[in-house]
C-alpha cells in the first residue's frame, strides 16, 4: 500500500520543495535538469518498483482513449521530460500517462538563459525555453536503449511524444520537418502530439491556421496510415505496423479566438486527428499575483493558477464543439481543478507546473478524487 495523497503532499511541499526551490541557486531551469537526472536513475526494475511501490496508492479511473488504454486519468504534460531520460519512472509517480519532448527532427539548444521563471506567489511559471532538446534521432535512439516501444507496455504506461518544427527550418518547410521527426519516434510512441502552440518558436502559432495544419495534419495523418500497413519487423514485440494507425493529438493555444478555435476543430475533424490537447502555455499576464508584477515583462510563455479559468473555457468550448475526445491541461494546481476540466468534457488530464509545485502528491489527490467520484 503506497502512501495517501495527504501525506505525500506534505512531504513534498513542507519538507522537499522547499529544498529543491533552493538547489543550484535558486535557478528554476538547474533544478529541473538535476530531477530529471535523478530521475532518470529510476530506470533499473530496482528504484523503479520502490517509486512506483510509495505511490501505489494513487491508482486512478481507467479509460480508453483514442483506442489507447489509461490506468489512469491523469498524465504528465511535454515540457518536463524532453529527452525522455525519465521515461520509466512517471508510473512510478503515479502518472496513467506521460507526453515527453517536445522534441524536434534537429537537435537545437533552444534559447539563450535565462529562460525559466518560477512566480511562486502566483503559483506559475514564465518559461521561454525554445523547444530545446537534443532532436528526434536522439531521443529515439534513448527511447530504444529502454526498450520503450509502441504497445509494449516497458514504460508501465501509455507513451505520448511532442512533435513541434525545427526553429532553423522555414515554415514552408514545416511539414517535411515534421515528418521527419514522427518517422523516428512513431515506433516508440503510442499517440504523438502535433505541438502548433508554442509561443517561443517565431511563427509556429500561424500553423494553427486552417490552410497549413490541414496540410500538415493531413500528411502526418496520411504516413500514418502507411507506416501502418507496412511491417516492421525490427520493432520488438508490438510496432505500428501491428497496433493500426497512430493517434495524433493537435494541441492548441489558449490565446485563440473562439472563431479561431472553431477553424482548427473542422480542420481537425476534417483531417484525422485522434484528439486535441487543451491548452498550451499563454502570451497572457492576467491574474498575477502583486509580488509577480516584476516578471510580467519576461518574454514566454504562462503556466499555472493564472491559467486556470482560461484552460477551463477553451476545454469547454472545444468539448462543446467536437466529438474528438479532449486532453485538458493548464492551471491544474489542485484535484479540484483536475476535476472542474472533466467536468468541462475533458477525457484525460496533464499536468506540468501543478507538478513542480505540488510534487506527487497533486496525481495522487487527483486519481483519489477520481476514483471516488466515479464510484459515487
Amino acid at each position: 500500500m503506497g502512501l495517501p495523497a495527504g501525506l505525500l503532499d506534505a512531504g513534498y511541499t513542507r519538507l522537499l520543495r522547499p529544498v529543491l526551490f533552493r538547489a543550484c541557486g535558486g535557478d528554476p531551469e538547474a533544478i529541473h535538469e538535476l530531477m530529471i537526472r535523478v530521475l532518470a536513475g529510476f530506470g533499473s526494475a530496482g528504484p523503479a518498483a520502490a517509486l512506483t511501490g510509495l505511490v501505489a496508492g494513487s491508482r486512478g479511473r481507467r479509460t480508453t482513449v483514442a483506442g489507447i488504454d489509461f490506468g489512469s486519468r491523469v498524465g504528465l504534460a511535454a515540457g518536463l521530460d524532453k529527452d525522455a531520460t525519465a521515461v520509466l519512472a512517471w508510473r512510478g509517480l503515479g502518472f496513467g500517462f506521460a507526453e515527453l519532448g517536445t522534441v524536434t527532427a534537429r537537435a537545437q539548444p533552444g534559447n539563450p538563459r535565462p529562460r525559466m521563471f518560477r512566480l511562486r506567489d502566483s503559483k506559475a511559471v514564465i518559461n521561454r525555453m525554445g523547444f530545446n532538446n537534443p532532436g528526434a534521432e536522439a531521443v529515439a535512439a534513448t527511447l530504444a536503449a529502454r526498450n520503450v516501444f509502441r504497445g509494449n507496455g516497458v514504460a508501465g504506461i501509455p507513451i505520448g511524444i511532442s512533435i513541434g518544427k525545427t526553429k532553423l527550418v522555414e515554415l514552408a518547410d514545416a511539414v517535411s520537418d515534421y515528418l521527419s521527426s514522427y518517422r523516428l519516434l512513431a515506433p516508440h510512441a503510442d499517440y504523438v502530439a502535433v505541438n502548433v502552440s508554442s509561443p517561443n518558436t517565431p511563427g509556429l502559432r500561424s500553423l494553427q491556421d486552417g490552410g497549413a495544419l490541414a496540410d500538415l495534419l493531413g500528411a502526418l495523418v496520411s504516413e500514418a496510415a502507411t507506416m501502418a500497413a507496412e511491417s516492421h519487423p525490427s520493432v520488438p514485440e508490438r510496432g505500428p505496423g501491428r497496433c493500426g494507425p497512430m493517434p495524433i493529438f493537435v494541441k492548441v493555444a489558449p490565446d485563440l479566438t473562439w472563431a479561431q478555435l472553431d477553424e482548427v476543430l473542422a480542420t481537425c475533424a476534417d483531417h484525422g486527428a485522434a484528439g486535441l490537447i487543451a491548452t498550451n502555455t499563454t502570451l497572457a499576464r492576467d491574474g498575477l499575483a502583486a509580488s509577480d508584477q516584476t516578471r510580467a515583462a519576461e518574454a514566454g510563455g504562462l503556466s499555472g493558477a493564472p491559467l486556470t479559468r482560461r484552460a477551463r473555457e477553451v476545454v469547454g468550448y472545444v468539448c462543446e464543439h467536437t466529438d474528438l475526445p479532449v486532453m485538458g491541461v493548464g492551471g491544474v494546481i489542485t484535484a479540484a481543478d483536475a476535476m472542474a476540466l472533466f467536468d468541462a468534457g475533458a477525457s484525460l488530464v496533464q499536468l506540468y507546473t501543478g507538478f513542480i509545485y505540488g510534487g506527487p502528491g497533486l496525481p495522487a489527490a487527483v486519481n483519489a478524487l477520481d476514483v471516488e467520484r466515479q464510484g459515487s
